[in-house]
């Protein structure tokens, strides 16, 4: 045997990335390919597999940590190539090449050779209980899915509980043989209340009760990812153990108990993610209570039976940008201020710098004036400038001012972000936005360039549109979003004079901001932008 430590491959333009799943545990056997971490940067969702078969021996990494490329994640244990339990002799190759060469015998050899390096589990009995139901509530037990002496894997569906509005499964937390039942059909039950007692290996419940250590997947360490991720999710009971998800997100569907086999993947290989797991618990949530079930989505339909039609693959941003968005549209309660801005002397203004501005070599757009305005809003409105705590308990108070500016790219829409918006003045404004807005077309940006907002514009610019209502970038709780600039005739001193006016749409999250404040920030944002020289004060 010998030990090889397994590092972060190249993560290309990011930096530092989160890890987000940890999708092994130590003990655990994988063979090549097999994924081991998922990692989260700001664009996307990313699985690192095994490059070789073995026994996981330490994990150096835990979930929330910031890696980069290099940085190592575990080491794995493998076996020797003179082994001769292991390849045969000449196979002194990699795993990659020997795995391809011959692809019928590899797994049992490598199966062999790891089984007979994990010394025999030492079984004990362990009670199973009912987890956190969120409430003291107690529950009925309407289905039983197992019997003395099954054998059961983890996240097998044990009971069935139904409340008032829903129905729900309780998964295993471990393996094991079922020794006794400790609940009957139509027993009362609630958080903490005794199942089942299982025989159990040690190693297993004493993962169980360190959550940070909880990192084994329910697929077997043989099965390749591809084959469970192929594996269609079935409806009913079997479902929750062939779905296609890591251990952060089984843990989680546990303690909400919900059943991962009716819920629809979002992430790579039709991956669940945590945010649909937030995404099913909140359409449970929001049904009525007679409906029991989940709010359902749009059917497919075959539109091939009306003409030639072709499936275009959704890019990652693509996707990541739907799941935010939809997040944001369910959690955020939206009110939407609507407001015409005179703009006609900050038009004028604005022309007569362009002489200065191509001395200075910039291209000065109503963006940096859009920038400064809002920055000197927040200070005024600083009700604006905060985020809601996920208890609601509290809010977060920004003592800075960062500004993020939606920009639109091939490859989807990016915000990144201007920091200290109210520390700079308007050239210093507009070379910034003219850099990062090259950099987001050039797909340059790095991790910290799209992070720390505390408010974002959105502006359809010269596209058109008499206006539009954008989605709060949660957990921003307001966002500006801009129209095109239209000559009306406005009434001055007795006639009607042409102006420039400039759409403008509020959106706020009506949790942190109330209607009257969103009514004061508009109006003092016209103020600003319909004389220059309020700027400067």
């Amino acid at each position: 045997m010998s030990i090889e430590n397994i590092k972060v491959p190249d993560l290309g333009d990011s930096s530092e990335v989160e890890v987000i799943e940890l999708l092994v545990s130590v003990g655990q056997s994988v063979e090549e390919n097999d994924s081991l971490l998922v990692l989260e940067s700001d664009k996307a969702a990313m699985e690192i597999p095994a490059p070789m078969a073995g026994v996981v021996k330490s994990i150096s990494v835990n979930l929330g940590d910031q890696v980069s490329t290099g940085s190592e994640m575990l080491s794995l244990e493998i076996a020797e190539s003179g082994s001769q339990d292991s390849a045969p002799e000449e196979e002194s190759a990699p795993a990659v090449e020997s795995t391809k060469e011959e692809p019928a015998t590899e797994p049992v050899k490598v199966e062999e050779t790891v089984s007979s390096s994990v010394a025999a589990p030492v079984l004990t009995s362990q009670t199973i209980e009912v987890p956190d139901l969120g409430s003291d509530d107690e529950i009925e037990i309407i289905e039983i899915h197992i019997k003395e002496k099954d054998s059961i894997e983890v996240d097998d569906v044990l009971i069935t509980l139904e409340s008032d509005k829903a129905a729900m499964d309780v998964p295993a937390p471990y393996a094991g043989v079922i020794e006794s039942l400790l609940v009957a059909v139509g027993d009362k039950v609630k958080t903490g209340s005794p199942i089942a007692k299982i025989l159990a290996s040690a190693a297993a419940a004493k993962q169980e009760a360190q959550p940070v250590e909880t990192t084994a997947s329910s697929r077997p360490a043989s099965a390749p990812p591809q084959a469970v991720a192929s594996s269609p999710a079935t409806s009913g009971h079997e479902s929750s153990k062939k779905v296609y998800a890591g251990p952060a997100v089984r843990k989680m569907a546990r303690e909400l108990g919900v059943d991962l086999g009716q819920v629809k993947g979002s992430g790579a290989k039709f991956r669940i993610l945590k945010e649909d797991v937030q995404k099913f618990v909140n359409s449970r949530l929001n049904a009525p209570a007679s409906q029991g079930v989940s709010l359902s989505t749009v059917p497919d339909i075959d539109f091939s039976q009306f003409g030639e039609v072709e499936e275009v693959q959704r890019s990652k941003l693509h996707k990541l940008i739907s799941v935010n968005m939809q997040r944001n549209w369910n959690c955020v309660p939206h009110v939407a201020q609507f407001n015409e801005i005179d703009v006609t002397d900050l038009e004028e203004f604005r022309a007569g710098l362009k002489g200065e501005a191509e001395r200075r070599d910039v291209r000065l757009t109503f963006l940096p004036f859009l920038l400064k305005a809002c920055a000197k809003a927040l200070l005024e409105y600083p009700q604006f400038n905060v985020s809601l705590h996920s208890s609601g308990e509290y809010i977060i108070q920004k003592k800075y001012v960062h500004i993020g500016m939606a920009v639109a790219t091939e490859t989807g829409l990016v915000v990144p972000v201007i920091r200290n918006a109210d520390q700079k003045s308007i050239w210093q404004l507009a070379e910034e936005v003219i850099e990062l807005s090259n950099k987001a077309k050039n797909r340059k940006l790095t991790a910290d360039e799209m992070q720390g907002a505390c408010f974002t514009i959105s502006s359809l610019g010269a596209i058109g549109g008499t206006g539009f209502i954008p989605i709060v970038n949660a957990p921003e709780v307001a966002i500006l979003g801009v129209g095109k600039t239209d000559i009306k005739p406005v009434y001055i001193g007795g006639e009607f004079v042409p102006r420039k006016v400039l759409p403008i749409t509020l959106s706020y999250d009506h949790k942190a901001v109330n209607g009257v404040d969103g009514g004061l920030f508009a109006t003092y944002l016209g103020k600003l932008l319909s004389d220059v020289r309020h700027l400067a004060l």
